[in-house]
């Protein structure tokens, strides 16, 4: 994998870099596909863009305005917001506020920190048919 952002010829990308973002969440809505992953957002108002469900893993929104986005159902790995605006913004609860901070002040990429759930033994789990 490259570690440069990409300008994706993908036709909803390219919405997204013309600032069309009520026409990219309608698309999305109506199940359009996007690939988003890797892409450039650089200094990039993308506002009101719907990101649930969308990978923006590796995306670069180096200065971008990314205020009142809700990214808590969007995959985000080794992404950099590095200057970006981010008042607003939901994060993914797997990302750390240290995290941002690091990637906002300093350009690192963010790294998810997946939580695994652990299975309950068959102890536990006649202790819960139990109750």
């Amino acid at each position: 994998m490259s570690n440069e952002p990409a300008i994706s010829l993908d036709p909803m990308y390219q919405l997204i870099r013309e600032g069309n973002i009520d026409e990219f969440n309608a698309k999305k809505q109506a199940g359009e596909y996007c690939n988003l992953k890797s892409c450039d957002f650089r200094s990039l108002d993308l506002q009101g863009i719907d990101a649930v469900g969308l990978d923006f893993r590796g995306a670069y929104f180096r200065m971008s305005d990314l205020r009142g986005i809700d990214f808590r159902g969007s995959l985000l790995d080794g992404a950099s917001i590095n200057g970006a605006k981010i008042s607003g913004t939901y994060f993914p609860v797997e990302i750390s506020a240290q995290e941002i901070l690091l990637s906002l002040e300093h350009g690192t990429r963010l790294r998810v920190n997946r939580i695994k759930k652990k299975k309950k033994t068959n102890k536990q789990q006649e202790k819960i048919k139990a109750i």
